[in-house]
């Protein structure tokens, strides 16, 4: 057997976690291990938030437009002339004399 073919097939059997030197190799693979699954949470993690933040966005532009829909609505209803037919409807008439300032003065 060759040397490139034997150190192949040393690998696969795993036979660089159970020799003598194989604490050093355990070490350096748990740490590679651990700094991936690091990595992954915290890749799920920023996933997350990128979605949280497209719903957030989605929800903010719904309420824009609903605050614009209501603004466009009191405008409307403040307006004179919508005033004025529904006083008519109730019965109110528009005063033929203009209104009086009353001044009230205090003594001391």
């Amino acid at each position: 057997m060759s040397k490139v073919r034997k150190g192949i097939y040393d690998f696969l059997r795993g036979s660089f976690l159970t020799d003598e030197s194989a604490f050093k190799n355990w070490r350096i693979i748990i740490f590679v291990v651990t700094l991936l699954l690091i990595m992954i949470s915290m890749g799920h993690s920023a996933e997350k938030k990128v979605y949280k933040i497209s719903k957030l966005n989605k929800l903010k532009r719904e309420l824009r437009a609903e605050h614009v829909d209501v603004g466009t609505i009191l405008m409307r209803m403040k307006m004179e002339s919508n005033i004025r037919e529904k006083a008519k409807v109730r019965g109110l008439k528009p005063s033929q004399t203009p209104p009086k300032k009353i001044k009230v003065i205090y003594k001391k």
